[in-house]
This record gives structure tokens, sequence and C-alpha cells, in this order.
């Protein structure tokens, strides 16, 4: 369980940091689209904190791919070998997919966002894991984040108030994943075991936050 106990403490560093800065959000037109919503979080991820190199951990290599395939498509260039984005603008729900063309390796990155039921915040949430083959394989920037957007300031900020408890793994020595959903409005939550065995279950989504 030491892979457990490092993404772990990766993650609560990272959200510690995320918890103290309101990301803002261009766009055009009244309000953004998932594009939008996921360009301001990879730009913000992927950049060094200050003073900090660009090559050292701390900016998100997974968010720098994201951003990279991002910037060539929009310049209509072609993505590297093995890489795919597919960005749902009516859906609100981006996937960028990179697969290693000598090995089952596999890196899966799913962002979306839900309209709060108040009208006044969307809530933006990105999920990113390592895959060997069809079985869940743990990476350092492995986990699920949240994002609330203000309407009115324009921001993102990083918020734990979505009514569960982001795991990593169980006691029952499970790690576990998150599916955002490509359409409707619940999450599913995975379970993977050691032996192969894998399990599911439904949050679902009250328009402010989720449950099972």
């Amino acid at each position: 369980m030491k892979r457990l106990l490092l993404a772990a403490l990766l993650a609560c560093f990272t959200l510690g940091l995320s918890a103290q800065v309101a990301i803002p959000v261009t766009f055009q037109g009244e309000k953004p689209t998932i594009s939008d919503l996921a360009w301001a979080y990879v730009n913000y991820e992927s950049t060094p904190a200050e003073g900090e190199e660009e090559e050292e951990e701390c900016a998100d290599e997974s968010a720098r791919a994201v951003k990279s395939a991002m910037t060539r498509q929009r310049a209509n260039e072609a993505l590297d070998l093995g890489e795919t984005l597919s960005i749902d603008l009516r859906g609100g729900f981006v996937l960028y997919e990179w697969k290693d063309v000598d090995s089952d390796t596999r890196l899966r990155i799913e962002m979306c966002y839900w309209n709060e039921s108040d009208g006044k915040h969307k809530l933006f949430a990105c999920g990113t894991y390592y895959f060997d083959g069809d079985q869940y394989s743990a990476g350092q920037f492995d986990g699920l984040t949240f994002y609330r957007y203000d309407n009115a300031a324009k921001t993102l900020t990083w918020t734990d108030d979505i009514g569960f408890e982001v795991e990593y793994g169980t006691d029952d020595d499970a790690w576990v994943t998150y599916d955002l959903p490509r359409s409707g409005k619940n999450i599913t939550v995975n379970y993977w075991y050691g032996n192969g065995t894998h399990k599911q279950k439904t949050l679902q989504f009250d328009g402010r936050r989720f449950s099972f």
C-alpha cells in the first residue's frame, strides 16, 4: 500500500495549494463551455508555482499533456501518436487518452461540469487515471478533483463541498477510480481488487452535491 500512501500525500499537497487560488475563466458569450473551463484548469495545473522550475514535478504532467493536445487541436495540428482528444461542447464533457504504442498502458483524463440548482454556480471535475489493459494501475497524478465555478466572479475555486469524500483506496485493499458522466448527472465509482474483481457503485447528483 506504499503507492496508495504516496498518492494520498500528493493529492493532499496539491489540494492544499489549489484551495488557496481562484482560477480566472475567460470565454466569449454569456457562459463558459466545458472547453473554457477545461482550458482554465489545465493552464493552472500545468504551471509551476512561483519560484519553481518548469521541469519540477509540482507542475502536473497530465495537465500539461491535455493543454498541449488542446493547443494543437485548436491550431488544427495533428496530435502525437497514441493521443486522442474529444471535446463534447453540447454534452459538457472532455476525454483525453494517451496509449503507449509499445504496451497496454494508457492514461485517461475526463472532465465535465454540472449546472447547480441555485443558478449561480457550476461544479467542475477532473479525473485522471492510468490503466494497464483493462485493469487500473495507479499513477503519480491520479485522482479526482472538484472546482466550483462562480458565475458572477467568473472563477474556479477548489472545493471539497461535494457530499462525499474522494477515496484512493479502501480498507479491504481496493483501489478506487471514478467515471464522470458523458450523459446524465451521476458518477460511477469503481473498486479494483488485486484478484481482478471489479465492483461499482453510483453517486447521484442532487443539484449541489453527490450521495450514494
